[in-house]
């Protein structure tokens, strides 16, 4: 082969391009290439597990992407940033480990995708894992390369978290991941030994030295090279210069649900009448591409804290206690710098007839406004509201040619009329929860105060500063080819294209009730399996 030659060419280097790469690279016989946007996972920011409240805002090692105006939060343009280093936004989320509840995955076989009901991808969840919150079991696996661990310093504040829960009616659960979700639990987290384990720590980086593996960073993604109806490589930039990646077998698209479908828009893939409009010819028509897309909203809701040790804060002893913090992790991995934030949660029905928990609790030992970006002096903690199954669709669409550019993100929150009463009432049973007696030592006044019996006021709170809890996904939807929206197939081929596969979060049809980050790594992991058992066209 020639040095630009490979079997594999893998676009994104998140939680499903790491994955791809760590495993397709162990047979020494295949060559590998893996384009990412981002830099290397060198910074400290990274690997220390509370470095990423302060680099994601920021735009470290992330993409600060906005939505559109969002008519249903008063005009306001959400945050949404994505992972742009190695690892993706495994290496910048809040470490939350959560599969979802297995009537999604059954749902997914249902609409036409044999091979992914829950007793299928449970193997695949099992074969990512080494669990060190609970022993081998039906559900629970160890020996993979994703290190899931509890908080090694956990705050006092959780206990009393849980206990409010349970006075408020709502059991812990043993292991949400198993075989009860519902109740609340502290959080299982992607750590080990007391720092971030992201997918590129658990699946690629340790195979850097590889001679079949290629890595480029800074490499942006321009085009796919079509041969007809084949996908043939990859355009890029890198260090100013325009390079192309030729993929032998086939090009694996993991930019995530804007990355991937912005690229199979600029290569020509998708809705023919967008592509005209910005003078891009049509290769292929695709009218799914960019549409579907789904996100979690969240309510967050915030209360000063009376206890300054329990809580991180702006305040004389806050910054004492960070820097203390600081040496203690550099010395033992233990300590407040473990913190992931997002400690301890909860999931729940806000109707008794539902079948499955329709709302996401987590609790946040700080205050989190408006994702950090505003700033305020004392303690205190936060609840993230969070409708674990919107009903609401939006779109992803190209802004421009310029494959540099931020492509137009659309999720329209709130749009579907049934999830704004079911967001206020998940609103009222937190705060039911949180008004409850164990946390009475900690709770001050909140910070904008709402009311339980106030749904007016809720919704009005809602319009005002509800986001998204990071959690795109659809905007290239898996579904038969006799689903006119569908962009790929159960085996992740793009539909009409040959040699050429979407493998990251964007091919979910639905979205799992809960966070995203385990089962694209489990899409990863399927994708493998699909690669492997030879089924390119």
């Amino acid at each position: 082969m020639a040095n630009n030659e490979f079997d594999y060419v893998i676009v994104g280097a998140g939680s499903a391009g790491c994955v791809l790469a760590g495993r397709l690279s162990e047979d020494p016989k295949v060559r590998v290439c893996l384009l990412e946007a981002g830099g290397p996972d060198t910074s400290a920011l990274v690997h220390a597990p509370l470095g990423f409240a302060a680099g994601a805002p920021i735009g470290m090692n992330a993409a600060r992407y906005e939505t559109v105006a969002q008519e249903q939060l008063n005009g306001r343009r959400g945050f949404q940033p994505r992972g742009k280093v190695l690892g993706g936004s495994s290496s910048i989320n809040a470490m939350v480990y959560v599969r979802g509840h297995p009537s999604d995955y059954d749902h997914w076989a249902s609409l036409g995708n044999p091979g992914w009901d829950f007793q299928s991808v449970l193997p695949l969840f099992k074969r990512s894992e080494n669990c060190e919150c609970f022993e081998a079991n039906e559900y629970r696996a160890k020996g993979g390369p994703l290190n899931v661990a509890f908080l090694r310093s956990p705050s006092p504040l959780n206990d009393a978290f849980l206990k409010a829960c349970e006075e408020a009616g709502l059991p812990q659960t043993p292991d949400y991941n198993a075989a009860q979700m519902e109740g609340c639990w502290p959080a299982q987290v992607t750590q080990r030994n007391g720092e971030r384990c992201s997918a590129a720590k658990a699946y690629l980086t340790p195979h850097l030295g590889r001679d079949n593996l290629t890595v480029v960073t800074k490499a942006q993604a321009c085009r796919i090279d079509l041969q007809g109806r084949r996908a043939i490589g990859v355009e890029y930039r890198h260090l100013g210069q325009t390079e192309r990646a030729l993929a032998r077998r086939e090009v694996l698209l993991s930019g995530g649900a804007y990355g991937s479908p912005q690229l199979l828009l600029l290569s020509g893939i998708g809705p023919a009448a967008e592509l005209n409009t910005l003078g891009i010819a049509p290769a292929h028509e695709l009218a799914g591409v960019g549409k579907n897309l789904q996100d979690h909203i969240t309510s967050t809701l915030i209360w000063r804290s009376r206890d300054q040790d329990a809580t991180m804060g702006i305040s004389p002893r806050g910054i004492a206690n960070m820097v203390r913090a600081i040496f203690e992790w550099r010395r033992q991995r233990t300590g407040l710098v473990t913190s992931n934030v997002a400690e301890s949660g909860a999931f729940l029905r806000t109707r008794p007839e539902l079948a499955i928990p329709n709302v996401e609790l987590e609790l946040v030992v700080a205050i989190v406004d408006d994702h950090t970006r505003k700033s305020h002096l004392g303690h205190g903690y936060s609840l993230h509201v969070t409708l674990a199954r919107p009903q609401s669709r939006g779109s992803v669409c190209l802004a421009s040619r310029d494959p540099g550019q931020a492509p137009l993100i659309d999720p329209r929150y709130l749009s579907h009329p049934e999830d704004m009463p079911t967001l206020v009432e998940a609103t009222v049973r937190a705060l039911e929860i949180m008004e409850a007696p164990a946390l009475a030592p900690y709770r001050g006044p909140m910070l904008y105060p709402v009311s339980r019996s106030d749904r007016a006021g809720i919704e009005h709170e809602i319009r005002r500063s509800a986001d998204t809890e990071y959690h795109p996904c659809g905007t290239c939807r898996m579904g038969p080819a006799s689903d006119p929206m569908a962009v790929v197939d159960a085996q992740l081929r793009v539909h009409g294209i040959q040699g050429l596969r979407v493998v990251d979060a964007s091919i979910m049809p639905t979205l799992v009730g809960g966070n995203t980050n385990a089962p694209t790594i489990m899409i990863g992991e399927k994708a493998v399996d699909l690669i492997r058992a030879g089924t390119t066209r």
